[in-house]
């Protein structure tokens, strides 16, 4: 019966996680789904997801969380990784200045290729390594005002601000969702590949992914 519930849901809003390999998504992503944190986790081997059922004000919101890898070697997947996504988080690790000085690159790609509409969120994450830290918050912040972006600064490891990273996004999601009157699901299909964009289902019965069975460590 639990299952049955899990699947029952007003809404789907596909989030995608891009940045740098390196940087954390899959921690974040681990995190928020299932409350995991993996030490010694491996390098994403080119794209899995997660999902988790919660209440956003009224509705009941299915997020699904895709994870790439951030190896240029993976790039081939664009189009389809970031087809019918209505929100991204945009994640650079605040000890590694490259990966933040990357960040331009990773959103003129989204921008290329994702609706215009699309929720971004700009992630500097491993604040737990705050003695590392090499990239200032007040620069992220003026980056992210500049280009219009919501900002926060996460640690996967200890848990620090990743449930309310997911949960603003999905909330803005969702005020932009029903200014625009989209109807919710009324009999949503358990397991179907269909998300809420414009009104219309979007179809991603062509991706063949699953999410990757780790050992990790709960909390």
């Amino acid at each position: 019966m639990a299952r049955r519930h899990e699947e029952e849901y007003d809404y789907l809003f596909k989030v995608v996680l891009i940045g740098d390999s390196g940087v954390g998504k899959s921690n974040l992503l681990s995190r928020f789904t299932r409350n995991e944190f993996c030490l010694e986790s491996k390098s994403t081997i080119g794209v899995e997801f997660a999902t988790r059922t919660l209440q956003v004000e009224t509705r009941t919101i299915k997020a699904q969380i895709w994870d790439t890898a951030g190896q240029e070697r993976y790039r081939a997947i664009t189009s389809a990784y970031y087809r019918g996504a209505l929100g991204a988080l945009l994640v650079y690790d605040v000890t590694k200045p490259s990966t933040f000085e990357n960040v331009s690159r990773w959103l003129k790609e989204l921008r290329n290729h994702a609706d215009s509409n699309i929720v971004i969120m700009l992630i500097g994450n491993k604040t737990d390594l705050k003695h590392l830290q090499a990239v200032a918050t007040e620069d992220a912040q003026n980056f992210a005002e500049k280009e219009g972006l919501s900002f926060i600064e996460t640690s996967a490891l200890e848990a620090t601000n990743v449930e309310k990273s997911f949960q603003m996004v999905l909330a803005e999601i969702y005020r932009i969702i029903s200014k625009k009157n989209v109807p919710a699901l009324d009999n949503p299909n358990p397991g179907a590949s269909s998300a809420v964009k414009e009104g219309k289902p979007i179809d991603m019965s062509g991706s063949n992914t699953s999410e990757a069975k780790k050992q990790c460590c709960s909390t």
